[in-house]
């Protein structure tokens, strides 16, 4: 990979799955299996999407991106949710949105850079 920051965002993704998976444990059983569940399949989307993303070049590689922007986005929700539901302490929400914060703010400089790729290498961006 080329560029150290698009490094830190693969190793700031992991640092999330590995705090919240297991505070997902934590949740209530009763909604494990539908807000938990997605919760959980937006991070690894996300992940994945970025990853896919890093593998490609040019139009692909924006497309994985805007694609990993969407999954940030449900990701944010979810989030959002379990902390009105009391499942995440205000600690551990304005920890876990601090993380996110990080790594949309990554993604943005990475989907700008992409987008700036094109454009001078005469693609549309």
């Amino acid at each position: 990979m080329s560029n150290t920051n698009e490094m830190v965002i693969f190793t700031q993704t992991y640092d999330l799955l590995f705090w919240l998976l297991p505070h997902c444990e934590r949740f209530p059983k009763a909604q494990r299996f539908v807000v938990t569940q997605r919760l959980q399949g937006a991070l690894l989307d996300f992940q994945e999407a970025i990853f896919e993303a890093n593998a490609r070049g040019g139009a692909l590689r924006l497309q994985h991106l805007q694609a990993a922007d969407a999954h940030l986005n449900k990701l944010r929700l979810y989030l959002r949710l379990a902390r009105q539901w009391d499942w995440l302490s205000s600690g551990q929400y304005e920890h876990v949105s601090r993380m996110v914060t990080g790594i949309g703010r990554l993604l943005g400089g990475w989907i700008k850079q992409t987008r700036s790729q094109g454009r001078a290498g005469g693609r549309p961006g």
